[in-house]
């Protein structure tokens, strides 16, 4: 008997009623969504509608286990989560596996491709200078908002036991790591800066010897356009399954929290989503000075948006990025490939921009350290920085935080951050959705400023094909 019991709760993972029950309606809630498709509503409703359920049945879950403070020691909803991951989970590693061979391959055949009108060099300042200033100004946001609201002061209880701190390296150390002295490796780290590097040295080196002989490159171009071709349309099958992986995922990101471990932190959340609206509308009024409507760019980004919300993973969101921009939004797509890319591992205004600095401040207020022009100034010069080389995946803002609560001399403090860590999935979703965000309005204004953006395409309102 005893291992019959062990069969159902080790292996099986369905050994309560409870786990049955909200596996029936994850399966009830799947053909919902088939049913919607087959009725030609648009993937975009699909997927909004989607993050609305899972949302809804987060909190089921938690209702009906009483708001435990601890619901993973709770049978029935490990059982459903782990369930529950192999679907959301899963479309994540889809997504994943297409991360490498679409960086690697687009910017290739970009480059291979490219024409006379773009300036690499040109490219390449822009990115750096629009994307580390937009952290510059989210840090700023950061900082004003959880300064204005004292927070650390006295309304969240500090944290105690090891700290969580990660070793901090120098910027030069993360910028030579960068550099993949084996593309092998990179690709396994998901170093997306280095296989970046790694490719563009493959497409100027196949460009320069096209510029002398055609014929000798003539295969390897063909081969490299085909190869384009095949991963796009991988893409476009991966991303179908977006409206029934947000259900999951975000349910599952409700279910784990603990109602007292979000109670301890609430105001922190609070505030970080404040700062992370109010960086969206600097992104839309970033958007109006380079003569791009923001209402009609929220729309066209609302799937991509919602996958980062519900993902937590900047640099999994990457392959839906670029496909909305430069199907949807006009974006050449030597830009969008190189904004983007960079964007979902260097420069996340979210995770390593807003996030970083209000631990600074609230570390600050909670240990009485005045918080004047030079801890300011300071701090600004840290978070951007730092932003260099932080991995677009879920968990790294914590190396953000690291960096950066080091860099401003709070080291020694960072173990009363604990509560706050606790709750880093719910926080992650409103970072990780601006950080997607913050690449694609970076990838629109660098390519405004190369003469290359399809404002017609962006106006267009076209029915994307499925």
């Amino acid at each position: 008997m005893e291992n019959k019991f062990t069969f159902f709760e080790k292996f099986i993972m369905i050994s309560t009623k409870e786990t049955l029950l909200f596996l029936v309606v994850l399966f009830a809630l799947f053909y919902f969504m088939y049913y919607l498709a087959q009725k030609r509503v648009s993937s975009s409703k699909r997927t909004l509608l989607s993050t609305a359920i899972g949302l809804l049945l987060g909190i089921t879950i938690q209702a009906y286990s009483g708001f435990s403070d601890e619901p993973m020691k709770i049978k029935y909803v490990a059982e459903i989560t782990t369930w529950y991951s192999l679907f959301g989970n899963g479309f994540i590693d889809l997504i994943k596996m297409l991360i490498i061979p679409l960086v690697l391959v687009s910017i290739i055949n970009v480059i291979v491709n490219i024409n006379a009108n773009t300036d690499v060099k040109k490219l390449t300042r822009l990115t750096l200078i629009i994307t580390l200033g937009m952290v510059a100004i989210s840090s700023i946001v950061g900082f004003v908002v959880s300064s204005v609201f004292k927070l650390g002061s006295s309304s969240i209880v500090l944290g105690n036991g090891e700290s969580k701190i990660k070793e901090v390296k120098n910027v030069v150390t993360i910028i030579r790591e960068l550099i993949p002295s084996n593309p092998i490796k990179a690709m396994v780290d998901f170093n997306v800066i280095g296989i970046v590097i790694f490719a563009m040295f493959i497409g100027l080196a196949a460009r320069y010897i096209q510029n002398k002989d055609e014929n000798k490159v003539k295969t390897f171009i063909d081969y490299i356009a085909n190869l384009h071709a095949i991963v796009s349309r991988m893409t476009v099958l991966v991303i179908r399954l977006l409206p029934y992986a947000v259900i999951p995922l975000l349910a599952n990101t409700i279910a784990q929290r603990g109602l007292k471990s979000i109670k301890d932190v609430l105001l922190f959340i609070a505030l970080l989503y404040v700062a992370v609206v109010i960086q969206f509308i600097i992104q839309g009024l970033f958007l109006v000075l380079h003569g791009v409507s923001p209402v009609t760019y929220f729309k066209k980004a609302s799937k991509p948006l919602v996958l980062a919300f519900t993902s937590r993973s900047s640099a999994g969101t990457l392959p839906l990025t670029i496909s909305t921009l430069t199907k949807e939004m006009g974006v050449n797509q030597s830009t969008a490939n190189f904004v983007a890319s960079f964007s979902s591992t260097a420069g996340m205004q979210g995770c390593a921009g807003i996030y970083p600095t209000m631990l600074v401040v609230f570390l600050a207020n909670a240990n009485g350290i005045a918080i004047d022009a030079t801890l300011f100034i300071m701090t600004v010069i840290v978070v951007t920085l730092g932003s260099v080389g932080i991995a677009g995946v879920p968990g790294t803002a914590i190396t953000a935080a690291s960096v950066s609560v080091n860099g401003v001399g709070f080291g020694a403090l960072f173990n009363q951050i604990n509560p706050i860590l606790a709750v880093d999935p719910i926080l992650d979703m409103g970072r990780t959705c601006l950080n997607v965000s913050g690449g694609m309005t970076n990838s629109i204004m660098v390519d405004k400023h190369l003469g290359l953006f399809s404002k017609d395409k962006f106006n267009e309102f076209n029915k994307v094909k499925e």
